[in-house]
């Protein structure tokens, strides 16, 4: 009877450590995707500094491309 109860107890323990694991990879993924949405940003901002006209003439050079 004790050795059964041990042994419940010990699956427990591992089923606890399985999901102490799942929640530990959760939290990296959770990591991982909030650093692509930051290398997002900073391509966004990166092109919309490239898109800044560099002058006036730069300027409505592309206002008039945009109009064609």
């Amino acid at each position: 009877m004790n050795e059964q109860k041990r042994e419940k107890e010990r699956e427990r323990e591992r089923e606890r450590e399985r999901e102490r694991e799942r929640e530990r990879e959760r939290e990296r993924e959770r990591e991982r995707e909030r650093e692509r949405e930051r290398e997002r940003e900073r391509e966004r901002e990166r092109v919309r500094e490239s898109d800044k006209p560099t002058c006036m003439r730069d300027f409505r050079k592309k206002e008039r491309k945009v109009g064609e």
